[in-house]
């Protein structure tokens, strides 16, 4: 299985507002941090603000903040919102089946099994694990404490 670039940078962004926590972050901001273009994360936006997993605030000084506390939303949150498809083989697959194994079959059983297993795993991290993985992801990204203070208004922290 293989997850898209959109859920990758999904959790890149939600990562990056972790990291920022206090401040909105702003799509050219992310986008340069990680060297990827605004439209695309402009895209991954929309469902991610949609699940309420992050919340806009428009305007001169507005930006991105998350929705919850980052210790609130697990990759499984994730993935739900910004994957389409997670049939493994052609069995998964509503009405497009045909063969006669299908409701029997061990292949099918296993598959599931496994799906159910990989998203047992995501539900078991968050946005917050991966961030305090990294001491230094403020470093990385670019996020300097004395640029923040100078150019952008602090927010209140997301409602646990």
């Amino acid at each position: 299985m293989r997850l898209t670039k959109q859920t990758n940078y999904a959790v890149r962004m939600l990562m990056y507002c972790a990291a920022n926590e206090g401040h909105l972050s702003r799509i050219p901001e992310i986008a340069k941090a990680y060297n990827v273009s605004e439209l695309f994360l402009f895209k991954i936006l929309q469902p991610l603000n949609k699940a309420g997993l992050v919340e806009t605030v428009r305007g001169r000084n507005g930006g991105v903040k998350l929705g919850r506390a980052a210790d609130r939303i697990t990759l499984f949150d994730v993935v739900k919102v910004t994957e389409e498809n997670f049939a493994m083989a052609e069995c998964f697959e509503d009405g497009v089946v045909e063969c006669p194994l299908v409701d029997s079959c061990g292949l099918n059983a296993a598959l599931r099994k496994a799906l159910n297993a990989f998203f047992g795993v995501l539900a078991e991290y968050t946005i917050d694990d991966l961030v305090k993985a990294r001491p230094q992801i403020n470093f990385l990204l670019g996020l300097d404490e004395t640029n923040l203070a100078r150019t952008r208004p602090a927010v209140s922290a997301p409602a646990a």
